[in-house]
């Protein structure tokens, strides 16, 4: 592909970078760019740069924070007795856009998965586990992990690591496919999951 200037060149091959964008879509944001005033791109370069360097994760969930303790594990008006458990920071975007869940989340940064070398170590299994000792208040964790093999091993593994805990573990009900992914999964059937949950393993 041409370009008519190095610089165009070297922000389409940047920007080409990012999932699901080929080429040609980044030199049409890069000539969309161009034709904005400068002030605009000024301002998302600025927002790209305190995105990098300023985000931070929550040292109770391990969610993307803008400070030390995210807004939702310092918000006294949920429900602390509560902790569900996800993948990802999507997860908890979709679980919170149903309006169905007012407790607390715990990110565990990924599932278990022998084929890609993810062992429970690299996850966030362990502070769960220590945060449930820590935290006499907790009845419940409920585990809101996509209905894949991978997730279905980690809700496993993390089901044996509190049996010891005097917790009940429960599991969203199975409206959500076998096989796909919670983030994907649409807001009503994920807010009715999260109502009739169960308890895993039966």
């Amino acid at each position: 592909m041409h370009y008519p200037s190095k610089l165009v060149e070297e922000a389409v091959n940047e920007i080409s970078k990012l999932p699901s964008i080929g080429k040609k879509t980044a030199l049409r944001l890069v000539l969309h760019l161009l034709k904005q005033e400068e002030k605009f791109t000024l301002s998302l370069a600025e927002a790209l740069i305190k995105l990098r360097t300023d985000t931070t994760y929550c040292l109770a969930c391990h969610n993307i924070s803008d400070t030390s303790i995210c807004h939702i594990c310092a918000n006294p008006q949920r429900d602390r007795s509560l902790i569900c458990v996800v993948e990802d920071t999507p997860d908890v975007i979709a679980i919170e856009n149903t309006n169905q869940y007012n407790g607390l989340y715990h990110i565990l940064g990924g599932v278990i998965s022998p084929i890609e070398g993810i062992s429970p170590s690299e996850l966030n299994i362990d502070s769960l586990i220590e945060r449930v000792s820590q935290a006499p208040d907790t009845k419940e964790i409920i585990l809101a992990i996509s209905a894949t093999m991978e997730g279905d091993t980690t809700s496993f593994y993390i089901t044996k690591r509190l049996h010891s805990a005097n917790v009940k573990v429960t599991a969203l009900a199975r409206g959500v496919p076998v096989g796909s992914e919670l983030e994907y999964t649409d807001e009503v059937t994920l807010g009715r999951s999260i109502l009739s949950r169960i308890k895993y393993g039966g």
